[in-house]
């Protein structure tokens, strides 16, 4: 692991970036000789599949799901 002082990293900070995320080695910053963080490269980003049908098989429909939940005779909005 490479370790570059805090005013190097500020001097050179996106050539670092660009070489930690093309070469996927971390870089150690410090500071006076003390370690104060770690550069490291993304983690791969998750696969996705396709969501189209993802839930099939795992819900049950009971009863109507298409009509209203009440009668509309019930419904204030609907009196004349």
């Amino acid at each position: 692991m490479n370790e570059i002082s805090a005013s190097e990293f500020k001097a050179k900070c996106l050539a670092i970036l660009d070489e930690v995320n093309k070469t996927k080695k971390p870089v150690r910053i410090t500071k006076r000789g003390k370690v104060i963080a770690e550069l490291v490269p993304p983690s791969p980003p998750k696969q996705r599949g396709n969501w189209l049908g993802c839930m099939k098989g795992k819900m049950e429909i009971l009863g109507d799901i298409v009509s209203p939940a009440t009668d509309p005779e019930e419904w204030e909005v609907l009196r004349d």
